[in-house]
């Protein structure tokens, strides 16, 4: 899906008002920001994070073991397939 931000999907298909958008950098690596409707403070706190970053975090929370598992939200496979139908 595509709007004046950009390409996106929705990380949890119960919540529509949260948004990931996804882009690819100049380099070609996938990026991600967050937007929620109900808290759109977050779409300007916080900058397009690279897929690596998000892994390293991803990692970090498995160290830790934690339950949280942030790549549930920063999905690499449906990222490309958003970008796919540009």
């Amino acid at each position: 899906m595509k709007d004046e931000r950009g390409y996106y999907y929705h990380p949890s298909l119960q919540d529509k008002a949260v948004r990931m958008y996804v882009r690819e950098s100049e380099d070609g690596q996938l990026e991600f920001r967050l937007y929620n409707e109900f808290q759109p403070e977050i779409w300007d706190r916080h900058p397009w994070l690279p897929l690596e970053v998000v892994q390293q975090a991803a990692e970090m929370y498995r160290e830790r073991g934690t339950d949280r598992n942030p790549m549930a939200l920063y999905d690499e496979e449906t990222a490309r397939l958003v970008l796919s139908g540009k």
